[in-house]
């Protein structure tokens, strides 16, 4: 009796098929080429999903947390790639897929995607726009160095310092320049610096390196750092035609450690030159100033009033003394017609005067409140009245009146 074929469950094919896979050397390592497509990394494992294409066929693709951490550059849909890693098989789905261990960008390197798209990145947020940069200040007391405590750049830095401006102190704070370590170091001095506002400018950088050995100055926290510090950074990074991010976000750049240094402070040497031309103009312009009061005073000096000047106060005085005469002779003169004027007014008001008038036998009548009485006809019977004189006054009481209306005459007994 024939036996009939074997019948295998679903996991049982699948796993016999995982097993060819991973038992093919050509399957083990491979190098692909493709197109990302339907990229996703929003997983929170870290792992990337993502699929491989050209122009007939697809594969997809998986890149775990693990190898994924070690990427320099940020995959993109449409971005073509090659990628390093194993065929297997997902057993769940039983879809054969491309477990990715290492992935380069096709063409341009990893290390210049990485740098493109961070500065592109950056750019957008306004971050290295030329606003936002600060001032580097003319004579500052305290220069902050954040580098290799071993490296050529430290002593470059205080050499020309001590050279061109030895006022300044020098606040160094030792960091690693390259590998893992490098970055956090950087941005941990950095925020150091400004929390505790040791420094007026400071100075980040190292000397010359590869691309691999300057990749910190390269890393987004440290661009972030850098262009976030309230205190102005001078980037000095690599060789001149070397260029980083931190290049880009610092308020200034310097081609060299070097020439940071030099951008940093001045020259005390020109300083002095400075002081000296200042020096000189002030001593020119004091010189000819006095020139010029001198040349004024001497004229001056020659009148006659500083030559004598006692007889000039006496010929001020004579002038007064005769000003005096001629005020005293006005005077008298005005007071002698005033006097005439004010004898004749006096004859007027004396000829006018009611006392005169009584002196030549007349009297003047008064009611009780003290009112002159001008007419009979003002007082009535029993009425006292004053009759006053020159030589005195009679109180009297009236016992009759008589009063004279045209030609006629009553008596009032």
């Amino acid at each position: 009796m024939t036996e009939g074929p074997a019948v295998l469950t679903v996991t049982q094919l699948t796993t016999y098929i995982k097993s060819q896979f991973e038992g093919d050397e050509n399957l083990v390592n491979v190098f692909v080429t493709g197109e990302i497509s339907n990229f996703t990394d929003n997983y929170r494992s870290g792992h990337l999903y993502f699929s491989l294409k050209d122009g007939r066929s697809l594969i997809r693709a998986v890149m775990f947390a693990r190898n994924a951490s070690r990427l320099r550059f940020q995959p993109e849909d449409g971005m073509k790639v090659i990628v390093r890693g194993r065929v297997g098989v997902y057993e769940v789905s039983g879809q054969y897929q491309l477990y990715v261990a290492d992935m380069q960008p096709e063409g341009l390197g990893a290390f210049n995607l990485a740098f493109e798209q961070l500065k592109t990145k950056l750019e957008k947020e306004g971050l290295l726009s030329t606003e936002r940069k600060k001032a580097i200040p003319k004579f500052p007391q305290k220069i902050g160095v954040i580098t290799s405590p071993t490296g050529a750049a430290v002593h470059d830095i205080v050499t020309v310092l001590g050279r061109r401006y030895p006022l300044a102190k020098v606040i160094f704070c030792p960091v690693q320049v390259q590998g893992e370590l490098a970055a956090p170091q950087i941005v941990a001095a950095l925020n150091l610096m400004n929390r505790r506002k040791c420094a007026d400018v400071i100075i980040v950088g190292r000397g010359g390196g590869s691309l691999e050995d300057l990749w910190p100055f390269n890393e987004e926290p440290v661009a972030r750092a850098v262009a976030a510090s309230e205190i102005p950074v001078i980037s000095a990074v690599g060789h001149e035609t070397d260029f980083t991010i931190c290049d880009f976000a610092a308020d200034l750049r310097a081609p060299t450690p070097s020439a940071a240094a030099e951008l940093a402070v001045p020259d005390r040497v020109e300083l002095l030159g400075v002081v000296q031309s200042l020096r000189h103009r002030l001593v020119e312009t004091a010189e000819k100033k006095v020139t010029d009061k001198l040349n004024r005073l001497v004229p001056l000096t020659e009148k006659r009033v500083l030559k004598s000047p006692f007889e000039s106060i006496e010929l001020r005085r004579e002038h007064v003394d005769r000003l005096v005469e001629a005020l005293n002779g006005t005077v008298a003169q005005k007071a002698e017609s005033a006097k005439v004027k004010l004898s004749g007014i006096s004859g007027r008001l004396n000829a006018l005067s009611p006392l005169a008038v009584l002196s030549r036998g007349y009297a003047a009548v008064f009611d009780e409140a003290g009112k002159p009485v001008s007419m009979a006809h003002n007082v009535s019977k029993d009425e006292k009245i004053t009759v006053r004189f020159s030589d005195g006054a009679l109180n009297c009481t009236i016992d009759g009146k008589e009063e004279k209306t045209g030609y006629e005459q009553k008596n009032d007994v």
